[in-house]
């Protein structure tokens, strides 16, 4: 691994997704990541048939140590405190209010350690009409206008991924990084706090640019359309994907690949706005066009005359790709009581050095003996010197 964060020691008290993947993200830079858990029931992200090791959790917690400490209990909050006082960062995404439940509050922490850049995410934010709100991957994206741009008009239903936990995670890490640059000058830490509703807000920046510089609402077929996008079914049932972008070249290409030339005089086509315009109809056309041959024909096809293409692959397929194996995308390790984790690679390269050796997710308080530990060892030993200090006198 590339620590590019190495010595950096981040604590954790996040559950389901923003506050792991932010942390995942650090630890994925090489970051010292210590998961505070509850006891007993850990992140609820966790659990899983009967089981406390979720896919769900695994995605966003490897390259991290986990810990269980209950901060309403005295002991517990000595150590956490503990651990605060040689942290550069926290983390936690509980709704506000709750972290000064858990005396885990900004204020308490800051005392304890003015250099720490403490990160609150919410959902809504920690002030306003809608903060207490609960808030949920698409309700975000809803609030955002996003989800509209997901959402198929001819079967209106929540399709895809978490994007809106993930993006926010990412955005967290973003202010993290920027706090630790700028500590790194002034050695002051920060409170950097970030919402849902803000990340998917800044994510969907595009719409929002359009309808204030020229007054458009986009819909969910607005970029496809302009970007010249399509999906097409092949023979064998399996699907590719097409980006035509701007450039006739492309076209022109794909036309020839077709062995179609005269889509290239068709008035409809002609132009790029005609392709924009009648996009329904050249829909149609290419499909009928493509259910004739198999998907790996037809990507020889487009690759022999340079068309911006790939298949449509699920995730079964995807990291077998000649090329996602060639830039070793997938990576595995050993847990040594969970077995084989199986992950992809953080995606940034340094001087030319992939990072490919990950760490799994722990098991819950898989490392309460190598953290805390030490932590108890030495609070039993200060909390005993007065006494014998006493008995000597």
């Amino acid at each position: 691994m590339t620590k590019v964060l190495e010595g950096v020691r981040v604590l954790e008290q996040g559950t389901f997704i923003t506050g792991p993947a932010a942390g995942m993200l650090l630890g994925d830079l090489g970051a010292d990541v210590v998961k505070i858990e509850q006891p007993e029931t850990g992140d609820p992200f966790r659990a899983f048939k009967g089981g406390l090791y979720s896919p769900h959790y695994q995605t966003y917690n490897r390259n991290k140590r986990s810990v269980t400490l209950n901060t309403k209990d005295a002991t517990d909050l000595a150590l956490f405190d503990d651990l605060i006082r040689d942290a550069d960062v926290y983390i936690q995404n509980f709704r506000p209010g709750a972290a000064d439940r858990l005396n885990a509050g900004y204020e308490r922490l800051r005392e304890i350690n003015p250099r720490l850049i403490y990160c609150a995410i919410s959902g809504f934010g920690q002030t306003g009409p809608a903060a207490g709100r609960p808030a949920y991957d698409s309700v975000a994206q809803a609030a955002s206008g996003f989800l509209g741009l997901l959402v198929n008009p001819e079967n209106p239903r929540v399709v895809g991924p978490a994007i809106a936990d993930s993006l926010t995670g990412f955005y967290a890490a973003y202010g993290i990084l920027g706090a630790l640059h700028e500590r790194n000058r002034t050695g002051v830490g920060r409170k950097v706090e970030v919402s849902m509703l803000e990340a998917m807000s800044h994510f969907n920046l595009d719409a929002f640019t359009h309808f204030y510089s020229v007054g458009e609402l986009m819909g969910p077929y607005s970029r496809p359309s302009v970007s010249q996008s399509y999906v097409m079914k092949c023979a064998d049932g399996k699907w590719l994907a097409l980006h035509m972008s701007s450039p006739e070249k492309f076209w022109t290409g794909l036309a020839n690949a077709l062995e179609r030339p005269a889509l290239l005089d068709d008035p409809r086509f002609a132009e790029r706005s005609g392709r924009i315009a009648n996009q329904e109809a050249l829909i149609g056309i290419l499909g009928d066009i493509f259910i004739l041959r198999d998907r790996a024909e037809w990507c020889d096809r487009l690759e022999q005359h340079d068309v911006p293409h790939a298949p449509m692959y699920d995730a079964s397929e995807a990291l077998e790709d000649p090329q996602a194996k060639h830039l070793e995308l997938l990576v595995q390790s050993e847990h040594p009581t969970m077995g084989s984790f199986r992950t992809v690679r953080p995606p940034v390269t340094f001087d030319g050095k992939r990072t490919t050796d990950v760490v799994a997710p722990p098991t819950l308080g898989e490392h309460n003996d190598e953290v805390l530990g030490p932590l108890r060892a030495r609070l039993a030993a200060e909390s005993a010197s007065p006494q014998q200090a006493e008995q000597d006198h």
